[in-house]
């Protein structure tokens, strides 16, 4: 409707163009000025995929950080599903409490570094670039060496990986 108010006003938004044309025919004439009709068969096309959806929280908050916790707990469930799969953690496959315990733990710090690397990736703006697979995907390929006594050994490192590492750190 505000579309249609500025095409009918004559005061057209540059910006909005794109839209003008998309969704409206426009017929001007000397006599009665422009006349704006809609393209009713682009607006529903455009209309069936939108949608809406409630979230319902027991906190107070506003409505953006209600969205952000809500998509972050995607994050922690394709984490878990990052456990299972990639580090082996789908059967514990430990002989005493203490193994369990001992393993649980890497996995917990295991999702403190997939949560620390999402925040990362939306600051850096890096998923326009990389999925977080992509980057953990990236980065699985890179091997360290330590030995006692002796400095540490980084692995050959591609051009394109040693500059992801060290200008988004």
């Amino acid at each position: 409707m505000m579309l249609k108010k500025e095409l009918e006003s004559g005061k057209r938004v540059p910006v909005n163009e794109q839209l003008y044309k998309k969704y409206f025919v426009v017929k001007t004439t000397p006599v009665r000025g422009a006349h704006v009709s809609v393209n009713e068969d682009v607006v529903k096309a455009a209309k069936r995929y939108y949608g809406y959806f409630a979230l319902v929280s027991n906190e107070t908050m506003n409505s953006t950080t209600a969205l952000e916790i809500y998509r972050n707990k995607d994050v922690v469930e394709k984490a878990f599903g990052n456990l299972k799969e990639r580090l082996n953690f789908r059967r514990t496959l430990v002989s005493s409490e203490q193994s369990l315990e001992g393993k649980l733990f890497v996995e917990f710090i295991a999702l403190i570094y997939l949560s620390y690397l999402k925040k990362q990736m939306s600051t850096q703006n890096l998923f326009k670039d990389y999925t977080m697979q992509g980057l953990l995907d990236q980065l699985d390929v890179i091997e360290c060496f330590e030995s006692p006594g002796q400095a540490l050994r980084v692995g050959e490192l591609l051009e394109a990986k040693e500059t992801l590492c060290k200008t988004r750190s």
